[in-house]
């Protein structure tokens, strides 16, 4: 079965780290989430794959290619105008033949068995089926609610409390017969969710809802983001780890250089080519990339610091994440969800917290900002 993955997006609510980077492109436990993604879809057998893309399209192009590198047959093409979730794959329909194909929202960490929701999907003769998961809250999201035999009745958009029968949503991974793409326009902007679902079963096609338990998360914001790694880190996310693990729960990358008195206790991961001068501490729930520098007296927890950084003498940064490339220079402290984009210079003696973003090229010059 093919895949199609949706990567088009400018990850508007993950700036600025998405100034410079497309949002499927970021690193996850520093390598890109969408290889991470592919590497998924291989595992269950899904070895032609078709990357919708849109925004900064050459980062996916120069990393994947073709994707004999990952083992897997890869085909990139970009939307010249935003065409929707459902538009995106009417736009690759030459690509996905006459059998049916999955569709995957290319923001979403999950475990969602595919084997399993495959064999769901031919079991019940479904023209689609749609990954669904049970929320604590429901009001906030679109619902989807069953009959007995888990086909779909109807999709509440934001209903009203009385109309809220089930906590059930629309995870972003669909199986689709190739048919219904006969009813999708095509060259328009046109959803699945508010567009073709809701049509399909007004016609009395057949859709059905796969519910799984497994974990499930929308990475479309920093919050999310940072929820993704600290679940990677402990353990609620099986995840093959790009490092050799050196001690309980902690990664270190090769050609790094690092002293035990760097990481009093993991989880930790380290990336390849970095220095850690002695003196500087690791603390749990740090990811620190490839290529970067950490100097004396540097204290960094429950962070994200992303390739190629240099962080400076008596540096605290806490619950934060720091962009490819950034300098942050001595006694800087940086904290509370703050975030510093791509390229930035942090001069001596800032105090950045309370989610404070720099953007991406900034110079912030020294004592500039201090709560």
């Amino acid at each position: 079965m093919k895949g199609v993955i949706l990567a088009g997006g400018k990850g508007t609510r993950m700036r600025p780290l998405t100034n410079l980077t497309p949002k499927p492109m970021l690193p996850l436990i520093n390598k890109p989430f969408m290889e991470y993604f592919i590497t998924r879809l291989k595992s269950f057998g899904i070895n032609e794959i078709i990357l919708s893309t849109g925004y900064l399209p050459d980062f996916f192009n120069s990393y994947f290619g073709d994707g004999s590198k990952f083992g897997v047959k890869l085909v990139c093409v970009t939307e010249s105008t935003p065409l929707g979730t459902c538009g995106a794959v009417k736009n690759v329909e030459k690509y996905l033949g006459n059998e049916a194909f999955m569709v995957f929202n290319g923001d979403v960490l999950t475990t969602i068995n595919l084997k399993n929701m495959i064999s769901f999907h031919k079991s019940k003769n479904a023209d689609i089926t749609i990954s669904l998961a049970p929320v604590e809250d429901p009001s906030a999201y679109g619902l989807v609610p069953l009959d007995n035999d888990s086909r779909v009745k109807e999709f509440l958009e934001k209903p009203s409390i009385d109309e809220i029968t089930t906590n059930l949503i629309n995870a972003g991974t669909y199986i689709i017969e190739p048919h219904i793409l006969g009813h999708v326009p095509a060259g328009e902007n046109y959803s699945f969710e508010r567009e073709l679902f809701p049509k399909i079963l007004k016609l009395g096609y057949k859709i059905f809802g796969f519910v799984t338990n497994d974990y499930w998360l929308d990475v479309g914001t920093p919050d999310k983001y940072m929820i993704a790694h600290m679940d990677i880190l402990d353990g609620k996310v099986p995840f093959d780890f790009p490092h050799k693990k050196v001690l309980s729960n902690i990664y270190i990358g090769e050609g790094t250089e690092y002293t035990k008195d760097n990481l009093i206790t993991g989880p930790v991961v380290i990336g390849d080519n970095t220095k850690i001068e002695s003196g500087a501490r690791l603390l749990p729930l740090t990811v620190v990339g490839n290529n970067c520098f950490i100097s004396s007296g540097a204290s960094i927890s429950e962070s994200l610091i992303f390739d190629g950084c240099i962080v400076g003498k008596n540096c605290i940064i806490s619950n934060s994440i720091i962009g490819k490339n950034v300098k942050v220079s001595d006694n800087v402290k940086i904290e509370n969800g703050s975030i510093i984009g791509d390229n930035s210079t942090i001069e001596e003696n800032n105090h950045l917290k309370n989610g404070i973003m720099i953007n991406s090229n900034s110079l912030i010059s020294e004592g500039q900002i201090s709560f």
